[in-house]
């Protein structure tokens, strides 16, 4: 999944960069303001779930409608993260790669498996 991963987010990045660029925003586009409208894009994915159960999203989600509506929203994310990314010089799919390697040596299996328990408490 990983080596169709990395192509895939180069080539949205790209694409993203240019629509940026097409319209002359990257003159607003300053790490901070980038990482402020990153979380207020991640607030209205929270807010999808607002005054539900878990039972009532996951029915809500599992529409075409609701469906939709989360992927804008998720998609909304992810273009913030390409733009975080590029304007930082990361490489977000190592970057995932990077931390996924540490979080399994956070989170060995024989310890955490079926744990929610925080690796400082394992």
């Amino acid at each position: 999944m990983s080596e169709k991963l990395t192509p895939s987010l180069d080539n949205l990045t790209a694409r993203l960069i240019a629509f940026r660029d097409a319209r002359d925003w990257r003159q607003f586009h300053s790490l901070k303001n980038l990482i402020a409208s990153l979380n207020l894009e991640a607030a209205e994915v929270l807010e999808l779930t607002q005054w539900k159960t878990d039972e009532q999203f996951e029915a809500e989600v599992a529409t075409d409608k609701g469906k939709a509506r989360l992927a804008e929203e998720c998609a909304d994310v992810l273009l913030y993260l390409l733009l975080i990314s590029e304007r930082a010089g990361i490489d977000l799919a190592d970057a995932a790669r990077s931390k996924i390697d540490q979080n399994e040596a956070k989170y060995p299996i024989e310890k955490s498996k079926g744990s929610a328990t925080k690796y400082t408490d394992l």
